[in-house]
């Protein structure tokens, strides 16, 4: 398994999104004394994203702005679903929801502080 990770200017406000675009429920946060987020795990149905704070680590997984994931998500309704509530969160569209020529039903948009979340039905072989 493989967990995309991400470094965040603002991690908070970032899971607050992620919980209003995506229904994405946050099962662990770990903070630092001064109340940094240093490390959190979203998940979004069963696929879990590590991110924390950019300022938590010498060497973040990301520097903000330039991290991607891809989500597999069952079927093509629940992209359609899944679309239509990012962009009623505000996500920033950056692909639009297409039919690929390989066969999936997806979707990228950007996060507040400029990473690429894209979700589809492509599960790779």
């Amino acid at each position: 398994m493989a967990v995309p990770a991400f470094g965040y200017k603002n991690p908070r406000a970032v899971i607050d999104w992620l919980k209003r675009a995506f229904g994405a429920e946050p099962r662990t946060i770990i903070e630092m004394p001064d109340g940094v987020i240093a490390h959190a795990e979203v998940w979004v149905g069963d696929a879990c994203i590590m991110l924390g704070s950019l300022e938590a680590t010498p060497t973040p997984p990301t520097v903000a702005g330039q991290g991607a994931a891809y989500l597999i998500i069952g079927t093509a309704p629940e992209v359609d679903d899944l679309f239509a509530r990012a962009t009623a969160a505000g996500a920033r569209v950056a692909k639009a929801l297409s039919n690929t020529p390989y066969g999936s039903r997806e979707f990228g948009v950007l996060d507040p502080e400029g990473n690429y979340w894209a979700f589809g039905t492509y599960v790779p072989a």
